[in-house]
């Protein structure tokens, strides 16, 4: 059948041709799994399938750019396979899905390719594409890394700075990750939250008692963060942060998801466990009702380039494995088939978007992000043959009773939507017509992708050419040098006293304890006297005047440096102060205990500085 269906003559006559920057009243022609032609009055030869597309749209397939299928997190399977998710997608409008591979920690990136590349080629109905994810660090995944880009036809690849113990990468794995997908041309897809201050505050609200859904949003407070590609946007907060950057020409894009741009955090609070645990999803839904209206308006204005649907179902017998504590529950809900439904009904009905612009955040912009353009997400000749006939006056009700997708739950229950897909074309084939689904198990093909995105590294190159840094010619400076006063060395700490050794302790400063100033650092994030024992220190969790965006060039970003440096130095001599005695020996006021280098974490090279130096200059 699925033969039969690619080799077949489709003609869709009468409709509005929509892609993201204009539409037009065409016909468009199909034939072996392509669009042969798009215009008025076309020459067709016989034996065509003719669909009426009057008073209709026809829109390019959806992309979604990051669903979770046939998978165990969170010691809970998921509920949908290749089959039953991809089913749902068509059934939806989106003809081709973006998956993500999650190997475990230690085991080799290409194993866990091959394997769900076995699962996706055996049920997936609709073409499909991998995302692999960096859950550890090491010479092996660098090299997996080039071979999956090389030879594989894998152009992205998932860092976290969330999942503790699990995923979490340590700053200096993420720059070498970073780096790694820069040198090989591939797309750096980080979901940006603070693991450590994540695990600090899941400890703080189950302390407090708080064992409900309703500690999920607690314990994650809004972060912003700058990768080249950033996932999951669920806050004001980090919406401003990236149109900041995208304001002074950062090569800055962004994904944010169905559920964050329609929901709020309100949900976890609701007297139904169940209810409340089937909203969990990270980052969490925000509190602030109006968050869900600004984002789509940031959809809506380009700040935000795609919403995915983050499709990952569980059942509430799943999510009851949390009912003690919310951090057992199963992260992930479902919406790859109502992701184009419902950014319909509050993109485009509610006038925050066109039509152009719903083709760009469900289909184009993908396409054109993950180096698929125009062969994806555009309809002109020489495209796949992946359209969607699209009622934008025909109403569905969404329910979990009739929905096609796995879970039983739906976020979006008792929904009414305008925007119907009424036809269904992946690659030429009729697959959906009027609900009636019409396509084999195993029929989707994986799709390899190519590195170096226009899109994405275009810009990018043209930067470091027009930015080459070239040394001045010029004589050497034969005049006078300037003694520095020794005082002022001595009571700023900026270094040892003429004549005196560096290494011998001064003033209030203690053997054992590193002070910024003579600690060198390493691009890896490590220090070049880590091996040498240090004593306890006082923590201090983040630089004083709080966390930089560091949506910043490199002049200023090396001005924000020398403050931080400065301040940290001020504040680690204060700490001593506090910590000695009248003799300079240390006080243990607290018996607390600190990891070794606490005080040198607060390094000039932190992780939202480091990407944005590698990746976006």
């Amino acid at each position: 059948m699925a033969a039969n269906m690619g080799s077949m003559r489709i003609l869709i006559k009468g409709g509005k041709v929509v892609n993201d920057d204009f539409t037009q009243e065409a016909d468009v022609y199909i034939e072996n799994g392509i669009i042969q032609q798009v215009g008025k009055e076309l020459m067709i030869p016989g034996g065509a399938k003719v669909i009426d597309a009057s008073g209709k749209l026809v829109l390019p397939g959806g992309i979604d750019t990051c669903v979770h299928l046939q998978q165990t997190f969170m010691n809970a399977s998921i509920q949908d396979d290749f089959y039953s998710g991809t089913k749902a997608a068509l059934m939806g409008g989106t003809t081709m899905v973006m998956a993500l591979v999650l190997p475990e920690q230690h085991c080799s990136l290409l194993d866990a390719y091959e394997t769900c590349r076995t699962l996706a080629d055996a049920k997936a109905c609709c073409d499909y594409a991998l995302h692999v994810g960096v859950t550890w660090w090491g010479p092996k995944v660098h090299n997996e890394m080039e071979t999956l880009v090389r030879e594989h036809g894998v152009n992205s690849f998932q860092m976290f700075m969330a999942y503790k113990d699990m995923m979490m990468l340590r700053d200096s794995e993420l720059y070498q990750t970073l780096q790694t997908c820069k040198d090989i041309g591939a797309i750096a897809r980080v979901h940006a939250e603070n693991g450590e201050l994540v695990a600090e505050g899941a400890r703080e609200a189950l302390d407090l008692g708080i064992s409900g859904p309703e500690g999920i949003e607690i314990s994650r407070p809004e972060e912003a963060r700058c990768p080249i590609y950033l996932v999951n946007v669920s806050s004001m907060l980090a919406g401003d942060m990236i149109a900041a950057a995208k304001m002074q020409g950062k090569v800055v894009h962004a994904e944010t998801t169905v559920a964050h741009a329609v929901l709020n955090g309100n949900q976890y609070y609701h007297q139904d466990w169940a209810h409340a645990a089937a909203h969990v999803i990270v980052p969490p839904l925000r509190l602030d009702p109006n968050t869900p209206s600004y984002l789509m308006g940031l959809l809506g204005n380009d700040t935000l380039s795609v919403v995915a649907s983050e499709h990952r179902p569980f059942s509430t017998k799943q999510r009851a494995l949390g009912k003690e504590d919310f951090t057992k529950i199963p992260h992930g809900v479902s919406g790859v088939q109502d992701r184009m439904s419902v950014i319909w009904e509050r993109g485009v009905v509610t006038g925050k978007m066109d039509e152009n612009h719903f083709v760009a955040v469900t289909s184009s912009n993908a396409a054109k992000i993950y180096n698929l353009y125009p062969r994806k997400g555009r309809i002109i000749p020489g495209a796949d043959a992946d359209v969607v006939v699209w009622d934008p006056d025909a109403t569905r009700t969404i329910s979990v009773s009739t929905q096609v997708q796995g879970g039983d739950f739906n976020l979006y229950e008792g929904m009414r939507c305008h925007g119907v897909p009424l036809v269904t074309i992946s690659r030429g084939r009729l697959v959906c017509e009027n609900g009636v689904f019409m396509c084999a198990e195993g029929s989707g093909k994986f799709y390899p992708q190519r590195t170096f995105p226009d899109y994405l590294y275009k810009k990018m190159v043209q930067r470091e050419k027009n930015q080459a840094y070239k040394g001045v010619e010029r004589d050497p400076y034969s005049g006078d040098v300037a003694k520095v006063a020794n005082t002022m060395k001595k009571e700023l700490g900026l270094g040892p006293i003429d004549g005196e050794s560096p290494n011998k302790p001064g003033g209030r400063m203690h053997q054992g304890v590193r002070d910024l100033h003579e600690s060198s650092f390493s691009l890896s994030g490590s220090q070049v006297d880590d091996h040498v024992p240090k004593r306890s220190s006082a923590r201090i969790l983040a630089p004083p005047g709080g966390r930089s965006s560091a949506f910043c060039n490199t002049p200023a970003i090396l001005k924000l440096l020398r403050q931080c440096y400065c301040a940290a130095h001020a504040q680690l001599q204060q700490l001593r102060w506090e910590h000695s005695d009248s003799n300079g020996k240390p006080i243990n006021r607290n018996n607390g205990t600190a990891e070794k280098g606490d005080c040198a974490r607060l390094n000039l090279f932190s992780l939202v500085v480091k990407p944005i130096l590698v990746l976006s200059h």
